[in-house]
């Protein structure tokens, strides 16, 4: 809950931001039909991102997006459309990391992740 109600509202100033770590994703809810902004950290990778879920598959913005089928990332300073969300594992996600977060994300057992395809 502090998450959602503390450190996601005060994070949302800068996320999505050029030269900011963390990502915005905007979605719709499933039962209000109302967008939401939430904070995440995404990974470009050609054609798509890759967003590690450390609080697991069952979390709302998570639940939003495979539900709709798409959203929209915020990510250093542009605004992408992304379509055909699918949660991968690790090994899945591993080689398409960089390094650095390929060990972050292994260091805080992080098993699940979102990959989404960038609308052209």
């Amino acid at each position: 809950m502090f998450n959602k109600h503390v450190l996601n509202p005060a994070m949302l100033h800068l996320a999505g931001r050029k030269h900011w770590y963390a990502s915005a994703i905007r979605h719709t809810g499933r039962t209000t039909g109302k967008s939401y902004v939430t904070p995440v950290v995404a990974e470009r990778i050609a054609d798509e991102f890759i967003i590690p879920l450390p609080y697991g598959t069952g979390v709302d913005w998570l639940r939003n997006v495979l539900a709709e089928r798409r959203a929209t990332i915020t990510s250093g300073g542009r605004t992408y459309d992304v379509v055909s969300p699918e949660i991968i594992d690790a090994p899945a996600a591993a080689p398409k990391l960089s390094a650095r977060h390929r060990r972050t994300f292994h260091r805080f057992g992080i098993s699940n992740f979102l990959q989404v395809t960038v609308s052209e």
